[in-house]
């Protein structure tokens, strides 16, 4: 496959990028025959990492009603004002529920999702699901803790925990604790940290930074300006409990903060959490993986800018390793060699898309068990 005119986010030229299997070819080694794929004027970027979600928990509607002083508090208000709506998504079986998170990232161009938690049932995904670091969820939630942070046999993996989710004392204490209690040096990858301090960043392999659930829960956020200097900055959106499903809109809210400079925002994204993950992806180069996102252009003017003014409407088209998992309609009919039986079409922000699988059928699942579930598309859409 080759992608024709195409423009890389700080790019203000042309190109094109080859694909061969999974990964990005080198321009000697694309194939003669490769289906080309004709764009007017779009742009391209790897696909997107969110670093941290809860798939499980994509189905709640935004629940609180004040802002908190720590995540501990907030939870024990959530558990005592929300019992009914806790109680109706929880009755959703947990395999859609996480079907469903993982759709709500390839909707938005994500094709790598760090989920937190217990491993989820997940059956050959669409995009990248990774499970492979060990996950705490926060000194005060997690049973053990100590003794599953300094576990001899997983010395060797990350270990992703909440910390400092709040703005008081107490959040501020609890990172002292975790890194007190690293016994075993492991590297950490902190969630939130908004009580974090530049001396305890230093003690973190990267900080996983969620604005907009930050601004939701506690009106406040970590001090990234300050911390990135010492610790790299990783983007998540966390889930629905306490976030807009769409990534463009914390991505956004994240410019205005004047936290991170545009081309630290994007590689927060990419890059960066690539190479935290361990993971073969984050960059266009021959020889990583094929996960590829191309958008149209909402700013001739300022290409390079037009990558923050997207939604999920412009995206036209998202590879994962190769394999195409959603495009535009207005693809449709260069792509005549893929089987579009394996996609259905369905209406996204206005924008007609194809994405791979049987969306419309899950939802239906999900409304089954839970009939007041609202999702960000309409379906089905016929043909």
């Amino acid at each position: 496959m080759k992608l024709n005119n195409v423009y890389r986010v700080g790019d203000s030229r042309a190109c094109s990028i080859g694909i061969s299997e999974d990964k990005i070819a080198d321009s000697a080694d694309e194939p003669s025959s490769a289906m080309q794929l004709m764009f007017d004027k779009a742009l391209i970027f790897p696909g997107l990492i969110n670093s941290h979600d809860h798939l499980d928990f994509n189905l709640f509607p935004q629940l609180g009603d004040r802002f908190y002083t720590n995540y501990t508090e907030w939870g024990a208000y959530l558990h005592q004002n929300y019992q009914q709506q806790i109680a109706e998504v929880m009755q959703v079986p947990l395999c859609l529920r996480t079907e469903w998170g993982i759709y709500k990232n390839l909707l938005a161009g994500v094709t790598t999702v760090i989920n937190h938690g217990d491993r989820l049932p997940v059956k050959n995904p669409p995009i990248t699901v990774y499970d492979n670091g060990q996950s705490l969820h926060s000194v005060q939630f997690e049973k053990k803790w100590k003794t599953k942070l300094n576990h001899l046999f997983k010395k060797k993996i990350p270990v992703v925990i909440h910390t400092g989710e709040g703005t008081d004392k107490a959040a501020a204490d609890e990172i002292d604790r975790l890194i007190s209690w690293n016994l075993l040096n492991r590297e950490l990858i902190g969630i939130h940290g908004v009580a974090m301090t530049p001396r305890q960043a230093r003690r973190f392999k990267a900080l996983v930074w969620c604005p907009q659930s930050n601004y939701y829960l506690l009106n406040d956020t970590a001090a990234i300006g300050e911390l990135k200097q010492h610790t790299s900055i990783l983007f998540g959106t966390d889930s629905t409990l306490t976030a807009g499903w769409n990534i463009w809109e914390h991505l956004r809210q994240a410019q205005e903060t004047g936290l991170l400079n545009d081309e630290e925002l994007l590689a927060s994204l990419t890059a960066a959490p690539a190479n935290a993950w361990g993971l073969p992806t984050g960059v266009i180069a021959p020889g990583y993986d094929a996960d590829l996102v191309v958008a149209r252009i909402k700013d001739e003017t300022h290409i390079p800018g037009s990558f923050f003014k997207l939604n999920p409407a412009d995206i036209l088209l998202v590879l994962h390793k190769g394999d195409i998992r959603l495009f535009d309609e207005s693809l449709y009919s260069q792509l005549s060699e893929v089987p579009k039986n394996n996609f259905i079409k369905i209406n996204v922000g206005g924008a007609y898309k194809y994405v791979y699988g049987n969306l419309p059928g899950l939802v239906s699942q999900i409304r089954q068990y839970y009939p007041g579930a609202r999702f960000p598309v309409n379906e089905p859409v016929v043909n």
